[in-house]
């Protein structure tokens, strides 16, 4: 804890103990004024010599003393314990699900630095379980989305090759379709349970030193079918660089990077493959020529099933890029994203040596 903030926290405490010593000493002249005038009055007698008496004022004081507080308690109780129960109220309001809670204090102890603290902290948390709930819900329904299309495709066209009175060019060409969403299915599949086996992973294991170039050069040629059809030209303008990493997990990045590019380069277009580094760092870019990225869709691509072109949701299923962000980010890398005038080039930088 820095020491201003250890300072301003410590005077919150100084202000509530104030608020109960207030209390006490207002108490205590309250009692012995009332017991100095009832003495005068000759109603209360204060004799240290007599025994039986001597202490008749002193429990009266205590008594009065006892009372006053109470009461100045009881007055004054919305004062101390307000922001306390603002706090758990809306602690309350956000553990019962409803995540747009937010923290304001009233009065001037929302002017403390600490109560300003305490709102920060709280707003950011809601905002981030609220995006977080967000997040889960628009995965639930994407997710229930993806698995559905394949699975009433398949179901669609098994039916029509039951019924029969088919031509053999129409059972070929409906099989192959089966083929196709039973390959996209089990495909997706697999992605989700690599996905959620990286989310899991915190420790970082078989790394090992290997040449990052070849690996590159190895997944281009390895999605070669893909850019072929699409006569695209490529050009890998990279020295050999050598990396310290988990050489199968990077080799998901680079593939679904490229796999990427490719869908959404347009035909006879281009597809450039970089790599700089130096002692510490080594950044890999790929870029492809074609339609840009909106601004706004830039942040969402990295999420489950999100896809910024549904023109190109048959060929995909929005877990590619969330997987590279989790490999990235269990490497301790980074992974961006920049779209404009017809260029959209993706970085991804990662530490030299772990």
């Amino acid at each position: 804890m820095k020491k201003n903030e250890f300072n301003e926290r410590y005077s919150l405490t100084l202000l509530y103990s104030f608020i109960v010593f207030f209390i006490l000493l207002i108490s205590v002249i309250v009692s012995i004024g009332l017991a100095v005038l009832l003495s005068h009055l000759g109603l209360l007698a204060f004799n240290p010599m007599d025994g039986e008496t001597g202490f008749s004022p002193l429990i009266f004081m205590a008594l009065v003393s006892l009372a006053v507080g109470l009461l100045l308690t009881f007055l004054t109780r919305k004062v101390p314990l307000s922001p306390i129960n603002t706090l758990v109220d809306s602690m309350n309001k956000l553990k019962s699900g409803d995540y747009k809670t937010r923290l304001y204090f009233k009065g001037r102890i929302r002017k403390h630095p600490v109560a300003v603290e305490i709102e920060n902290s709280f707003n950011t948390m809601a905002q981030e379980l609220e995006n977080t709930e967000i997040l889960r819900s628009d995965f639930i329904n994407n997710f229930s989305h993806e698995f559905k299309t394949p699975i009433v495709s398949i179901a669609g066209f098994a039916k029509l090759l039951r019924r029969g009175n088919l031509t053999e060019e129409q059972k070929q060409e409906y099989l192959g379709i089966i083929e196709e969403e039973s390959l996209r299915l089990s495909a997706m599949a697999t992605n989700v349970l690599n996905l959620s086996k990286i989310e899991n992973q915190t420790i970082l294991t078989d790394i090992n030193r290997f040449n990052l170039s070849e690996q590159i050069r190895a997944c281009v040629l390895l999605l070669e079918d893909q850019w072929m059809k699409k006569s695209l030209s490529l050009d890998l303008d990279f020295d050999e660089h050598y990396i310290c990493a988990n050489e199968e997990l990077l080799k998901q990045v680079w593939i679904n990077l490229i796999d990427n590019a490719i869908k959404f380069s347009p035909i006879t277009g281009e597809l450039s493959l970089g790599i700089e580094a130096n002692e510490k760092f080594c950044t890999v870019s790929i870029t492809n020529y074609g339609e840009d990225i909106h601004a706004d869709k830039l942040d969402k691509i990295w999420n489950k099933f999100y896809q910024a072109d549904e023109s190109h949701s048959g060929n995909g299923n929005g877990i590619g890029l969330a997987i590279v962000k989790a490999i990235v980010e269990l490497h301790h890398g980074s992974a961006e994203v920049e779209s404009s005038q017809g260029k959209t080039t993706f970085k991804v930088t990662l530490p030299s040596a772990h």
